[in-house]
This record gives structure tokens, C-alpha cells and sequence, in this order.
């Protein structure tokens, strides 16, 4: 049985801090506006089997399952049922994924799956996990925050930092272009936020190339897990995507009819965690194969701007497909919900393949410690 999506919506990113545009709102409140909008927009959510929701912080405001409290405010039928997970940055598009598997086995007709981060509520690492200080893990698999993680992959695969600052400029232009156009479709005003907050529009290459490394005092606690390594600091503040609350979310079922895409292949990826933010491309590279088409096939391409070093990467080994990849900016200028960012980029995707009647489309997501997970659709109509 093939699996459809037939509405992937979106919040704006709102700035994680208490006077930030969704900060007054619950995790629950972001999802239960993203399926009044369904509703509006001709689909029938509340009629869904089940609910699966990505979220990392499960603690505090995000904590006693969270899809099931959005399922109860929300007031999804009693029948469905409701599971959360975290799979780190990468929860989002897993969820989406599981949502499809079950589709595609017959266990559910339909399913509404993404992801919810309020950061301005439970910041990050704000489950204070012991895995985060446990020194008995032998050094390559003991936890290094992302922002190091992501200096050491610079400096191991040769990416400068004249090539974060051209990522980073890039996706701020691209977002402040893609304002008011067809790209954010899908995006749902909430609270009275209709944009991306954290977004900079006058941000230039000189303003850009005037801050500092911004990482590497957040190192020195890991020097242990480092090896000893004195890491050549590259990334700034602006090459991190800021901190943010929002939400994705997808339904998907076993009916064509009506449905916005075909779901073509998913694939989840683990990887080497002392090559942290790499475990995307494998996923990437497994699920077009899996599918039989290679990325010159893909129309649009959402790549995670999981820091300013993946998506350089990325770019420096498929220059071709820079103008069709983030077509709409990405998450160094409009920031990263954690768990809600795969269901984020699937949404932007989809408005993305809207808008220049592509056919083929690819999301990619990476996460810590070795995650990463990638999904190629294909519209219909």
C-alpha cells in the first residue's frame, strides 16, 4: 500500500525567550492550531487513527507524553492513539516516516505526524540526561554539544569559514525573499506571529565576516571526550540556526484522493558519533537509491541547515543543485525547533514543489551523535 500525505503545515518560528511571538502558548496549543488550519484547509484531521509527535526536551511543559495531551486538547477522537519520540533534530521527519510505515502495513488508515519544540519552555539539554557528563563511555561515542561537534566537522573536511559565512548569507536572503510568496503556503499564523522571527534581512557579508568563533568556550568541559584535540573554531553565532519554538505537522493515509504527495521512500540513518551531523548524507544517499532516482531527478531539495557546516558540504559536493536546495532560506535564518524540524522542512518541501510544479522533492535532516533520516516525495497533480 503506498502512503500520502495529504496536508504537511507549518508554524512561523517564533524566538525561544519569554517575550518571544509563540512563547505565551503550550507545545499543545501549537499543534492543535495546525489542525484547526487542516480542517480549514479541506482535510479531516480529527478523524485520524493515530498521532505520533517528535520532541526532544520531554520534560517539564513537553513532558507526560506530549502527543497524548495534544491529543486530548486537540480532541482527537478517543479511539486514536497518541506516542511521542525523540530521535534528536532528525524526531520530526522519523515521525512522518512511522506514520507512513504504519500507513503502508495496513496498521492505521490514517495518521497525523510531526514535531513540537518550545525551546523559550525547555531549553536546550534541558532534560539534563546523565549521558550528557558520563565520562565512562570510551571518548568517540561521549556526548559533545552540536555547536562543537559542528567545529570539528569543519575542520576535518576542509570547510572554511568564508564557506559558512556564503551559507549563512544565502539563507537569510533567500528567507526574506520568500516572504509573501507561495513558498510559505503552508506556514499558519498563530498567536499573531506570521513570520519567522528570528530571521536578520539586513544581514550582509560584512556584518557577517566582523563576528567572532563563537564555540569555543562550550568545548573546553569536553576536552576528555575531544581526546585532547584543540579544535580550529570557525562557526559564529551566525552560522548556528537560532534557538526557536514551533511545530510541524503531516497527515498521511493510504488514499490518493486528494492527497498533496506520494511518499517514494524514507530511510533512518545511524553514523560515526565522532563525525557528528554526517548520519543525513548516508540517509540521503540510501534513500535514493532505495527509490531509484538520483538527486538530479529531485525538483526541490530541503537540506537541514543543521549548522552553517552541513549544508557547505552539501553545496560544495552537489554545486549544481544549489538553486534548486533551501529555495526559501533555511534554518540558520529561521531558526531550529528541535524536534519539530523534519516535519518543518517536509512542509516547506512541499510548498517549495507547489510553486514550481516539480515533481520529485527531497528532505534531508541530521542530528547528534550519529541520527540522521531522509524522505523523497512526489507530488501529485
Amino acid at each position: 500500500m503506498n502512503a500520502y500525505i495529504h496536508d504537511a503545515v507549518r508554524t512561523p518560528r517564533g524566538k525561544a525567550r519569554p517575550d518571544g511571538g509563540l512563547a505565551a502558548l503550550k507545545p499543545h496549543e501549537l499543534i492543535t492550531g495546525l489542525v484547526d488550519a487542516m480542517e480549514t484547509r479541506s482535510s479531516a484531521p480529527r478523524a485520524a487513527d493515530a498521532l505520533i509527535l517528535g520532541c526532544v526536551g520531554q520534560v517539564g511543559a513537553q513532558g507526560g507524553n506530549i502527543a497524548l495531551i495534544t491529543k486530548l486538547h486537540a480532541e482527537l477522537d478517543d479511539g486514536a492513539f497518541a506516542f511521542s519520540l525523540n530521535n534528536f533534530c532528525v524526531s520530526g521527519l522519523t515521525a512522518v516516516g512511522q506514520a507512513a510505515a504504519m500507513v503502508q502495513t495496513d496498521a492505521v488508515q490514517t495518521a497525523l505526524a510531526g514535531g513540537v519544540e518550545m525551546m523559550s519552555r525547555v531549553p536546550f539539554m534541558g532534560d539534563k540526561a546523565d549521558y550528557y557528563e558520563d565520562a565512562s563511555f570510551p571518548p568517540r561515542t561521549r556526548y559533545i554539544p552540536v555547536a562543537v561537534a559542528a567545529d570539528r566537522l569543519a575542520e576535518d573536511t576542509g570547510v572554511t569559514r568564508a564557506d559558512l559565512d556564503a551559507a549563512a548569507l544565502t539563507s537569510q536572503q533567500r528567507t526574506a525573499a520568500a516572504e509573501g510568496t507561495a513558498l510559505n503556503a503552508s506556514r499558519i499564523p498563530l498567536n499573531g506571529l506570521d513570520r519567522e522571527e528570528g530571521a536578520r534581512a539586513k544581514t550582509t557579508a560584512d556584518s557577517l565576516a566582523a563576528l567572532p568563533c563563537a564555540f569555543s568556550t562550550l568545548a573546553a568541559p569536553y576536552t576528555d571526550a575531544l581526546e585532547g584535540r584543540a579544535l580550529d573554531h570557525r562557526h559564529t553565532v551566525a552560522h548556528a540556526p537560532p534557538m526557536s519554538d514551533g511545530a510541524g505537522l503531516a497527515l498521511v493515509s493510504g488514499s490518493a484522493e486528494g492527497a498533496r504527495a506520494r511518499i517514494l521512500g524514507w530511510v533512518e540513518a545511524g553514523g560515526d558519533p565522532a563525525a557528528s551531523l554526517t548520519a543525513g548524507f548516508t540517509a540521503m544517499e540510501r534513500v535514493l537509491d532505495k527509490v531509484g532516482l538520483t538527486l538530479a531527478d529531485m525538483d526541490r531539495i530541503e537540506f537541514m541547515e543543521a549548522f552553517a557546516v552541513v549544508i557547505a558540504k552539501f553545496l560544495r559536493e552537489h554545486p549544481d543543485h544549489a538553486d534548486r536546495t533551501n529555495v526559501g532560506g533555511g534554518h540558520l535564518a529561521k531558526g531550529h525547533p528541535m524536534g519539530a524540524t523534519g516535519a518543518i522542512l517536509l512542509s516547506s518541501l512541499l510548498d517549495a514543489l507547489d510553486a514550481c510544479e516539480g515533481r520529485y522533492g527531497l528532505v534531508v535532516a541530521s542530528g547528534a551523535q550519529g541520527v540522521g533520516s531522509a524522505m523523497i516525495v512526489e507530488r501529485m497533480g
